[in-house]
């Protein structure tokens, strides 16, 4: 279940220094979340209802904010063939974290691009 999925990234993540500012349940919600927070980092699910996570990420990407469309996107996808991976970094996400989730890899994957709070 997504929601519950969230929670467990929200809490791990919590748990290891970071302070996570906002979730959203669908692509929409997610680019609109986006463009009222200012997140340092993106974790961006591939799979999600009304607007996936590729088209997501390239309306972030074309942000009038400069600021805010360089903002690192990490892909989570239970897709992880190379393929998949190539069409998440065309979307213009910087990293890809596949599922199920090993969250040693996630927290490996997040210091490259942030500083914990």
């Amino acid at each position: 279940d997504a929601a519950f999925m969230r929670m467990m990234i929200k809490d791990i993540l919590t748990k290891n220094g970071y302070n996570v500012v906002g979730e959203a349940e669908n692509g929409l919600k997610a680019v609109e979340k986006y463009t009222e927070l200012k997140p340092d980092l993106v974790l961006m699910d591939i799979q999600m209802p009304k607007m996936d996570g590729y088209a997501a990420t390239e309306a972030i990407r074309r942000l009038k904010d400069d600021a805010k469309r360089r903002i690192p996107v990490i892909a989570l996808t239970a897709n992880a063939f190379t393929e998949d991976e190539q069409k998440a970094r065309d979307a213009g996400m910087d990293a890809f974290v596949a599922k199920p989730i090993d969250f040693e890899t996630l927290l490996a994957v997040l210091a490259k691009f942030t500083v914990r709070a």
